[in-house]
């Protein structure tokens, strides 16, 4: 359930002593009896009088301000409606996510706040997800999944009448778990060839892992070859990467060969030089925006003549 209008009442009981002689036992707990019914009595009769009532909240939403491949940050609303005239104390908040009945995290906000007379308030609940801890504890959680989760919040406040009252709420979802795409250089097309400044394209394949699609809006990258970096930049493209999918990229680069060093030789030589790629690309997911990065080490790209040219060149 994500609300609770049945409050659990949580009583500053008075316990009984036991007593060797059953009949006084019998008198005292009759006496107590008395004693609780007529304060039920007084306390229904000023509840009438002055119009005190058990609040209520529910759970109106779960949202995830920012996530990467190391945590993600949940933030859990509660509205509390106060319908007394006095304003009401949040004692504490207990909370727990789990999945599939496993403990994910877990905690306690004291001395939470105030809800004001006759008002309503949304309770903010900022819960941290740290993903290491849920995957080295369940190692069936995958990266890359969609888990399903279940909130669970106990409000305590304190009432005047009715005393410390639970309130307890629910809320069922979905969270990632996400994994970073595997990026690969296929070629190096250059367009234009000189010792001063060498313009290339590079033909990326980028292959999303993940069970949920990628929106892809921005990606910055920094490329070395043979350890030499010969180049870094910013693209804002936008394009789809399907769930468990692969998209391909062109990316325009200018270098200065005569900067470059012997890598470029054994590229025109034929021999191949290795390749590394990092960078980072922004998203948008089901889940909100993310910045995942991406990195390849250890590629080898060579430049090949035109009669040895794939499909529309290849490297020219």
């Amino acid at each position: 359930m994500a609300s609770s209008d049945n409050p659990e009442v949580v009583e500053r009981g008075l316990k009984e002593k036991g007593n060797k002689d059953d009949d006084k036992s019998e008198e005292h707990g009759g006496f107590l009896d008395k004693v609780k019914d007529f304060i039920h009595d007084i306390g229904e009769k000023i509840e009438g009088a002055i119009g005190f009532g058990k609040p209520t909240a529910d759970v109106t939403g779960v949202h995830i301000p920012s996530i990467n491949l190391h945590k993600a940050e949940i933030v859990v609303d509660v509205l509390v409606s106060n319908p007394n005239p006095v304003p009401i104390p949040l004692v504490d908040i207990n909370y727990l996510i789990e999945s599939d009945g496993r403990k994910l995290v877990s905690g306690l906000i004291p001395d939470a706040g105030t809800i004001h007379a006759h008002g309503s308030e949304t309770v903010k609940i900022p819960v941290l997800l740290i993903y290491d801890d849920i995957k080295s504890t369940y190692h069936d959680i995958k990266p890359g999944s969609i888990i399903p989760y279940k909130v669970k919040v106990d409000l305590i406040v304190d009432v005047p009448i009715f005393g410390r009252l639970t309130l307890p709420l629910e809320k069922k979802g979905e969270i990632p778990v996400p994994y970073k795409p595997d990026v690969d250089v296929e070629k190096i097309r250059f367009d234009k060839f000189s010792f001063e400044e060498t313009v290339a394209t590079l033909h990326l394949k980028l292959e999303n892992k993940n069970e949920f699609d990628l929106g892809l809006k921005k990606l910055d990258y920094e490329i070395w070859l043979s350890d030499v970096s010969i180049g870094s930049a910013e693209l804002t493209e936008s394009t789809k990467i399907d769930k468990n999918g692969i998209s391909k990229m062109k990316i325009p680069i200018t270098f200065r060969p005569k900067d470059f060093g012997s890598a470029l030789w054994d590229m025109i030589r034929g021999r191949g030089t290795g390749y590394s790629i990092k960078g980072n690309i922004d998203v948008d997911t089901p889940f909100g925006s993310m910045k995942l990065p991406i990195s390849k080490e250890g590629g080898t790209t060579r430049l090949k003549k035109d009669d040895d040219d794939d499909d529309d060149g290849d490297e020219d």
